[in-house]
Protein backbone atom coordinates (compact mmCIF):
# COMPACT_ATOMS: atom_id res chain seq x y z
CA UNK A 1 0.00 0.00 0.00
CA UNK A 2 1.07 3.61 -1.11
CA UNK A 3 0.73 6.34 1.78
CA UNK A 4 1.31 9.88 0.32
CA UNK A 5 1.74 12.32 2.64
CA UNK A 6 2.15 16.40 2.20
CA UNK A 7 -0.37 19.25 0.80
CA UNK A 8 -3.23 19.13 -0.70
CA UNK A 9 -4.09 22.27 -2.44
CA UNK A 10 -7.86 23.20 -3.88
CA UNK A 11 -8.86 26.51 -5.01
CA UNK A 12 -6.93 29.53 -6.91
CA UNK A 13 -6.67 31.45 -3.45
CA UNK A 14 -4.00 29.28 -1.86
CA UNK A 15 -1.18 30.56 -0.23
CA UNK A 16 1.62 29.59 1.03
CA UNK A 17 4.82 30.49 3.21
CA UNK A 18 7.41 29.64 5.76
CA UNK A 19 6.99 25.78 4.94
CA UNK A 20 8.68 23.16 6.31
CA UNK A 21 8.38 19.40 5.62
CA UNK A 22 9.98 16.44 7.20
CA UNK A 23 11.08 15.21 11.13
CA UNK A 24 14.04 17.78 11.84
CA UNK A 25 12.99 20.76 9.29
CA UNK A 26 12.14 24.04 10.72
CA UNK A 27 10.17 27.13 9.57
CA UNK A 28 11.12 30.94 10.53
CA UNK A 29 9.95 33.57 10.11
CA UNK A 30 11.22 36.04 7.24
CA UNK A 31 14.18 38.04 8.48
CA UNK A 32 14.30 41.60 8.75
CA UNK A 33 17.53 44.21 8.05
CA UNK A 34 18.19 45.88 11.00
CA UNK A 35 19.10 48.57 9.19
CA UNK A 36 15.66 49.26 8.01
CA UNK A 37 12.53 50.50 9.28
CA UNK A 38 9.96 47.54 10.38
CA UNK A 39 6.10 48.07 8.82
CA UNK A 40 4.88 49.67 12.26
CA UNK A 41 7.97 51.87 13.01
CA UNK A 42 6.62 55.04 10.67
CA UNK A 43 7.80 58.78 11.33
CA UNK A 44 5.96 61.88 10.24
CA UNK A 45 8.05 63.48 8.05
CA UNK A 46 11.27 63.35 6.06
CA UNK A 47 13.00 66.03 5.24
CA UNK A 48 15.63 66.43 2.45
CA UNK A 49 18.35 68.93 1.90
CA UNK A 50 20.65 69.82 -0.99
CA UNK A 51 23.41 72.37 0.88
CA UNK A 52 25.38 72.63 3.91
CA UNK A 53 23.79 75.42 4.81
CA UNK A 54 19.99 73.94 4.29
CA UNK A 55 20.99 70.86 6.37
CA UNK A 56 22.17 73.52 9.17
CA UNK A 57 19.20 74.93 9.17
CA UNK A 58 16.63 72.52 9.60
CA UNK A 59 19.09 71.08 12.29
CA UNK A 60 18.76 74.35 14.29
CA UNK A 61 15.25 74.88 14.11
CA UNK A 62 14.07 71.51 14.90
CA UNK A 63 16.85 70.23 16.88
CA UNK A 64 18.04 67.65 15.49
CA UNK A 65 21.03 65.50 16.35
CA UNK A 66 23.10 63.54 14.54
CA UNK A 67 22.83 59.52 13.47
CA UNK A 68 24.65 57.32 11.10
CA UNK A 69 23.34 54.05 10.28
CA UNK A 70 25.34 50.84 9.92
CA UNK A 71 25.66 51.69 6.02
CA UNK A 72 27.51 54.38 6.53
CA UNK A 73 24.56 56.67 5.50
CA UNK A 74 23.88 60.07 8.23
CA UNK A 75 20.48 61.00 9.08
CA UNK A 76 19.21 63.90 11.49
CA UNK A 77 16.25 62.86 14.07
CA UNK A 78 14.43 64.71 16.36
CA UNK A 79 10.77 65.42 18.09
CA UNK A 80 8.62 68.81 17.04
CA UNK A 81 6.35 68.57 19.56
CA UNK A 82 2.34 70.17 18.06
CA UNK A 83 -0.96 70.65 19.81
CA UNK A 84 -2.14 67.13 20.81
CA UNK A 85 1.09 65.32 19.15
CA UNK A 86 4.53 64.87 19.34
CA UNK A 87 5.90 64.15 15.79
CA UNK A 88 8.83 62.57 15.10
CA UNK A 89 11.04 64.29 12.13
CA UNK A 90 14.47 63.41 10.42
CA UNK A 91 16.20 64.94 7.74
CA UNK A 92 19.00 63.87 5.00
CA UNK A 93 21.26 65.48 2.73
CA UNK A 94 21.29 64.88 -1.00
CA UNK A 95 24.61 63.87 -2.36
CA UNK A 96 24.83 66.08 -4.91
CA UNK A 97 22.67 68.64 -6.45
CA UNK A 98 19.84 68.03 -9.10
CA UNK A 99 16.77 65.32 -9.74
CA UNK A 100 18.15 61.90 -9.60
CA UNK A 101 20.51 62.74 -6.16
CA UNK A 102 16.93 63.69 -4.79
CA UNK A 103 15.32 60.61 -6.01
CA UNK A 104 17.94 58.82 -4.63
CA UNK A 105 18.30 60.47 -0.93
CA UNK A 106 13.92 59.93 -0.89
CA UNK A 107 14.37 56.08 -0.70
CA UNK A 108 17.11 56.32 1.63
CA UNK A 109 14.46 58.26 4.10
CA UNK A 110 11.69 55.41 2.89
CA UNK A 111 13.78 52.47 3.55
CA UNK A 112 15.01 53.57 7.04
CA UNK A 113 12.32 55.88 8.27
CA UNK A 114 8.74 55.09 6.09
CA UNK A 115 8.12 59.02 6.47
CA UNK A 116 4.20 59.96 6.61
CA UNK A 117 5.10 63.20 4.52
CA UNK A 118 8.08 64.27 2.78
CA UNK A 119 9.47 67.45 2.39
CA UNK A 120 12.05 69.30 0.39
CA UNK A 121 13.73 72.51 1.99
CA UNK A 122 15.69 74.90 1.16
CA UNK A 123 16.50 77.86 -1.07
CA UNK A 124 15.63 79.05 -4.49
CA UNK A 125 15.79 80.92 -7.62
CA UNK A 126 12.75 84.23 -7.51
CA UNK A 127 11.05 84.77 -10.73
CA UNK A 128 8.55 87.43 -9.98
CA UNK A 129 9.12 90.35 -9.19
CA UNK A 130 6.85 91.01 -6.74
CA UNK A 131 6.01 88.17 -4.45
CA UNK A 132 9.65 86.06 -4.73
CA UNK A 133 12.29 88.81 -3.47
CA UNK A 134 15.04 87.48 -1.69
CA UNK A 135 14.44 86.28 1.77
CA UNK A 136 11.14 85.40 1.01
CA UNK A 137 9.24 82.28 1.19
CA UNK A 138 7.40 79.99 -1.44
CA UNK A 139 5.03 77.47 0.26
CA UNK A 140 4.62 74.80 -3.37
CA UNK A 141 2.33 72.21 -3.56
CA UNK A 142 2.41 72.46 -6.95
CA UNK A 143 5.53 71.48 -9.72
CA UNK A 144 6.50 72.02 -13.42
CA UNK A 145 8.93 70.37 -14.45
CA UNK A 146 10.21 71.70 -17.69
CA UNK A 147 12.90 69.67 -18.85
CA UNK A 148 11.13 67.40 -21.40
CA UNK A 149 11.36 68.90 -24.32
CA UNK A 150 11.08 68.02 -28.39
CA UNK A 151 13.85 69.81 -30.34
CA UNK A 152 13.18 70.00 -33.91
CA UNK A 153 15.28 70.70 -37.31
CA UNK A 154 16.47 74.74 -37.44
CA UNK A 155 16.93 74.88 -33.66
CA UNK A 156 13.26 74.86 -32.84
CA UNK A 157 12.48 73.58 -29.09
CA UNK A 158 9.24 72.46 -28.08
CA UNK A 159 8.82 72.15 -24.22
CA UNK A 160 6.60 69.76 -22.38
CA UNK A 161 6.22 70.70 -19.02
CA UNK A 162 4.97 68.03 -16.47
CA UNK A 163 2.75 69.25 -13.58
CA UNK A 164 2.23 67.61 -10.85
CA UNK A 165 -0.11 68.55 -7.67
CA UNK A 166 0.51 67.16 -4.15
CA UNK A 167 -2.14 65.20 -2.41
CA UNK A 168 -5.17 66.37 -1.21
CA UNK A 169 -4.75 66.25 2.60
CA UNK A 170 -1.83 68.17 2.00
CA UNK A 171 -3.24 71.37 -0.32
CA UNK A 172 -6.15 71.42 2.16
CA UNK A 173 -3.08 71.65 5.22
CA UNK A 174 -1.70 74.71 3.64
CA UNK A 175 -4.55 76.21 2.64
CA UNK A 176 -5.15 75.80 6.03
CA UNK A 177 -1.99 77.59 7.52
CA UNK A 178 -2.79 80.43 5.07
CA UNK A 179 -6.25 81.19 6.26
CA UNK A 180 -4.80 81.34 9.92
CA UNK A 181 -1.81 83.06 9.22
CA UNK A 182 -2.58 85.57 5.93
CA UNK A 183 -1.58 85.65 2.81
CA UNK A 184 1.28 86.27 2.43
CA UNK A 185 1.62 85.26 5.73
CA UNK A 186 4.80 86.81 7.52
CA UNK A 187 7.82 86.09 8.81
CA UNK A 188 10.91 87.72 10.39
CA UNK A 189 14.41 87.32 9.41
CA UNK A 190 16.33 84.54 10.57
CA UNK A 191 19.73 85.46 10.94
CA UNK A 192 20.91 87.93 13.33
CA UNK A 193 21.60 90.73 10.86
CA UNK A 194 18.62 90.59 9.66
CA UNK A 195 16.12 89.86 12.96
CA UNK A 196 14.92 93.24 12.16
CA UNK A 197 13.71 92.40 8.66
CA UNK A 198 10.22 91.37 7.29
CA UNK A 199 9.56 88.43 4.69
CA UNK A 200 6.65 87.32 3.16
CA UNK A 201 5.37 83.71 2.64
CA UNK A 202 3.35 82.98 -0.47
CA UNK A 203 1.75 79.82 -1.60
CA UNK A 204 3.07 79.03 -5.13
CA UNK A 205 4.20 76.82 -8.24
CA UNK A 206 7.52 75.71 -8.19
CA UNK A 207 9.44 75.42 -12.06
CA UNK A 208 12.40 72.52 -11.85
CA UNK A 209 14.38 71.12 -14.05
CA UNK A 210 18.13 70.57 -14.62
CA UNK A 211 19.20 73.94 -15.49
CA UNK A 212 20.91 76.66 -13.08
CA UNK A 213 19.13 80.03 -14.57
CA UNK A 214 21.44 83.13 -14.12
CA UNK A 215 19.59 85.12 -16.76
CA UNK A 216 16.88 87.22 -16.65
CA UNK A 217 15.96 87.06 -20.64
CA UNK A 218 16.19 82.88 -20.38
CA UNK A 219 14.12 81.09 -22.48
CA UNK A 220 12.99 78.81 -19.57
CA UNK A 221 12.05 81.73 -17.37
CA UNK A 222 9.85 82.88 -20.25
CA UNK A 223 8.26 79.54 -20.56
CA UNK A 224 7.94 79.10 -16.99
CA UNK A 225 5.79 82.04 -16.90
CA UNK A 226 3.59 81.60 -20.26
CA UNK A 227 2.83 77.50 -18.89
CA UNK A 228 1.18 78.98 -15.64
CA UNK A 229 1.33 82.49 -14.47
CA UNK A 230 1.86 81.43 -10.51
CA UNK A 231 5.31 79.67 -11.06
CA UNK A 232 7.13 82.14 -8.64
CA UNK A 233 10.56 80.42 -7.89
CA UNK A 234 12.72 77.77 -9.71
CA UNK A 235 14.64 74.84 -8.42
CA UNK A 236 16.72 71.57 -9.41
CA UNK A 237 15.00 68.84 -7.33
CA UNK A 238 11.39 69.74 -6.55
CA UNK A 239 10.65 67.34 -10.30
CA UNK A 240 12.43 64.87 -8.24
CA UNK A 241 10.04 64.70 -5.74
CA UNK A 242 7.10 64.55 -7.43
CA UNK A 243 8.38 62.12 -9.88
CA UNK A 244 9.51 59.49 -7.12
CA UNK A 245 5.86 60.50 -5.17
CA UNK A 246 3.73 59.77 -8.54
CA UNK A 247 6.07 56.49 -9.30
CA UNK A 248 5.54 54.67 -6.28
CA UNK A 249 1.78 55.74 -5.86
CA UNK A 250 0.57 52.29 -6.46
CA UNK A 251 1.37 51.94 -2.89
CA UNK A 252 -2.02 53.59 -2.32
CA UNK A 253 -2.34 54.82 1.65
CA UNK A 254 1.32 54.04 2.37
CA UNK A 255 3.07 56.74 0.10
CA UNK A 256 3.83 59.94 1.72
CA UNK A 257 2.76 63.14 0.75
CA UNK A 258 4.83 66.17 -0.33
CA UNK A 259 5.43 69.67 0.09
CA UNK A 260 8.51 72.02 -1.28
CA UNK A 261 9.31 75.03 0.78
CA UNK A 262 11.87 77.39 -0.73
CA UNK A 263 13.75 80.26 0.13
CA UNK A 264 14.72 82.99 -2.38
CA UNK A 265 18.17 83.46 -2.38
CA UNK A 266 18.30 84.85 -5.93
CA UNK A 267 16.07 85.89 -8.81
CA UNK A 268 17.35 83.53 -11.03
CA UNK A 269 19.32 86.63 -13.16
CA UNK A 270 23.07 88.01 -13.72
CA UNK A 271 23.31 88.62 -9.85
CA UNK A 272 22.92 85.14 -8.90
CA UNK A 273 25.21 84.11 -6.21
CA UNK A 274 25.77 82.87 -2.91
CA UNK A 275 25.72 85.25 -0.59
CA UNK A 276 21.79 84.95 0.87
CA UNK A 277 22.21 81.14 1.03
CA UNK A 278 22.23 81.58 5.05
CA UNK A 279 18.91 83.59 4.97
CA UNK A 280 17.12 81.89 2.58
CA UNK A 281 17.65 78.62 4.19
CA UNK A 282 16.56 79.37 7.60
CA UNK A 283 13.67 81.67 6.96
CA UNK A 284 12.78 78.20 4.78
CA UNK A 285 13.16 76.35 7.76
CA UNK A 286 11.44 78.62 10.02
CA UNK A 287 8.17 77.86 7.82
CA UNK A 288 8.40 74.63 7.63
CA UNK A 289 7.97 74.73 11.82
CA UNK A 290 5.31 77.08 11.77
CA UNK A 291 4.22 74.23 8.76
CA UNK A 292 4.29 70.98 10.94
CA UNK A 293 1.08 70.94 13.10
CA UNK A 294 -0.55 71.48 9.76
CA UNK A 295 1.13 69.21 7.39
CA UNK A 296 2.12 66.54 9.87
Amino acid sequence: MTINRGIISRGDNNHFSNIAIGANAQASAPSVSADSASEADQWDLGIVTILSEELRSVIDELKLTRHKKPSGLYFYEGEHLAPGATLRVVATQTQSQGQRSTMAALENLRRYYRPRLMALVGIGGGIHDTHARIGNVIVSTDVVYYESRKINPRGDTRRRGEHRQAPAQVVHAVNAYFADHGTPARINGRMTAHTDDHYEVYPGVIGSGEAVIADRASEIRTYLTTYHEKVLAVDMEAGGLSQYWQENSVHGAANPGWIVIRGISDNADEEKGHSHHELAARNAAHVLSQLLPYIC
